[in-house]
């Protein structure tokens, strides 16, 4: 082989070398761009020098991690953004509860030192107003974030959607590409990685890569969302088991809608707004409720056993939400349920699930959902049963299948509800004798501060804090769990920049020494014409 020919084949690699680095450098700031290394190799004759490959600088071990940290990271940051809000409400101590039910009960004294002082009981009217106030305006603000999540998984799921849809259209790309050229343009192989990180920080995926290349995208329990060419649409529905909820729905090859279990998305920032709303938001708006029905039903029963200023035995003080029940629409019987209050000592923050065990019986599977406790409960001769301060009743329980499903909600909408009942004051039942300056009724009412109400074991007081404490301290744990993911996130980070990430320092380095490798076999054959000048001159 000549000077020329190695020569050319030289300059060819140098080439390739300097378009690789420029590249690299072009894209430094790229998102998802994986840096490329020309693979140099001898010509197997008459020497000189080959391009084996442009080689892409990707890691699928180490992209997997990054990507699942990432997952997690994304659901703790969502998780946390939400939490946060409900977090700064309750901690407020101006605009909280305790300071509000702290000056009711202050009027209550203020009313038992003077009972007929007309004054005093307008204090009264005038803190219950403003405590009912605030218990309804509590309620607005946590049903609107119900009602901003709900908005928020659309968005997420629209974005999926779109993501693997473009996924999918990669795949057909890229292996019509393998199969005109024998290899696919990185171009196209970054872009199906970047989806792929993509999607993760919005859901928990499962990458699975066939023999060919082909990329494969599975959420939840193994439902693909990408197979192949194919794209899967997750959807946003409304829950079979709660009208008022919108929660993931997957649309299998059949066309058919199914729910998706939410304890299979726990990562990503979808992940973390479905954990954030059953661990957190439903819990504190289920113990608000309780707080404001021990309340309502403490004063009421206390009220009702005063006179007033006529003489007339005392009325409701107070009005709260009922409890709320729902048939599953999935349900083969016919059968209905409804619920109202019973012993409000059994009552709890929790939300309840009932399954038809036993239909014949009238038999129940009873779980509750922030324990996981689970109990039988029967109906009894008017199709009724208790279950956590509630009486549930069972319409046409003739028509029960087993299998059937209801879900019970004793508390979600209590406070929502709230009112201040007595606008006269001389309703106020301070007395128990009927006389003006009867106030032995109002003591009691007074004595209710230090009486355990909320669920037969913690003051009205008491039962804030703790919920205030508990949404601290849920607060305090996604966020050093972030901070530690984070963490872990900014290592695999550091990995993954290492091999795949472009080093403008090491690229400029590398312009140069292409430059010179250019110019060497440029030299190589200069020097070849040379030689063969001076052969035609011998002649």
């Amino acid at each position: 082989m000549s000077l020329f020919t190695i020569g050319l084949s030289g300059l060819n690699a140098a080439q390739n070398a300097l378009n690789t680095t420029s590249n690299n450098i072009s894209n430094v700031y790229t998102p998802g761009y994986n840096r490329e290394l020309t693979v140099l190799g001898e010509r197997n004759a008459g020497g000189g020098v080959r391009v084996n490959d442009i080689q892409r600088q990707f890691d699928h071990y180490v992209a997997d991690q990054l990507n699942a940290a990432n997952s997690k990271a994304s659901g703790l940051s969502s998780y946390q953004t939400q939490i946060s809000q409900i977090d700064n409400l309750l901690a407020d101590q101006d605009a909280g509860l305790a300071p509000l039910m702290q000056k009711f009960f202050s009027s209550m004294e203020d009313l038992a030192s003077t009972p007929s002082d007309p004054a005093a009981r307008q204090g009264v009217m005038g803190a219950a107003d403003t405590l009912t106030a605030q218990f309804r305006a509590f309620h607005s603000y946590l049903q609107d974030m119900q009602n901003g999540i709900d908005g928020k998984i659309r968005d997420e799921i629209t974005q999926i959607n779109n993501s693997a849809d473009q996924l999918a259209s990669l795949n057909r790309e890229i292996a019509l590409a393998k199969a005109k050229n024998g290899e696919a343009p990185n171009s196209l192989l970054n872009q199906r990685d970047q989806l792929v990180a993509d999607i993760s920080k919005r859901v928990d995926v499962r990458l699975t890569v066939q023999e060919s290349g082909t990329y494969n995208l599975s959420i939840g329990n193994g439902q693909p969302i990408v197979a192949g060419t194919r794209s899967f649409s997750l959807e946003a529905v409304t829950s079979s088991g709660d009208p008022t909820r919108t929660v993931v729905g997957y649309r299998d090859s059949a066309g058919n809608i199914n729910e998706l279990a939410e304890d299979g998305l726990k990562a990503g920032s979808l992940g973390g707004l479905l954990a954030f709303r059953s661990e957190t938001l439903d819990k504190t708006q289920n113990q608000l409720g309780r707080l404001a029905v021990s309340l309502a039903s403490a004063f009421n029963d206390q009220h009702q056993a005063g006179t007033d200023l006529n003489g007339d035995a005392g009325q409701a003080l107070f009005e709260v939400g009922q409890p709320r029940a729902f048939t599953n629409e999935k349900n083969t019987g016919g059968a209905s349920i409804s619920a109202v209050y019973g012993d409000i000592s059994q009552l709890t923050a929790s939300d309840f699930d009932l399954v038809v065990s036993d239909a014949a019986a009238g038999e129940f599977q009873v779980t509750r959902r922030d324990t996981g406790e689970r109990f039988t409960a029967t109906l009894d001769g008017n199709g009724e049963m208790a279950i956590g301060g509630t009486v549930v009743t069972i319409g046409n329980a003739g028509t029960l299948s087993d299998g059937d499903r209801f879900t019970l909600q004793p508390t979600r909408q209590a406070a929502g509800k709230m009112e201040n009942l007595i606008h006269d004051s001389a309703l106020i039942a301070a007395g128990q004798g009927g006389g003006s300056g009867d106030n032995e009724n109002a003591l009691a009412m007074q004595d209710l501060q230090d009486a355990l109400l909320v669920g037969g074991g913690a003051t009205l007081n008491g039962a804030y804090a703790s919920m205030v404490g508990d949404v601290g301290n849920r607060t305090n744990i996604v966020k050093a769990n972030l901070q530690a993911q984070q963490g872990l996130s900014e290592q695999l980070r550091a990995v993954q920049q290492s091999e795949s990430g472009v080093n403008l320092d090491e690229e400029a380095a590398n312009l140069i020494r292409y430059q010179q490798y250019y110019q060497a076999n440029a030299k190589v054959i200069q020097t070849g014409a040379t030689l063969m000048d001076a052969i035609l001159g011998l002649r």
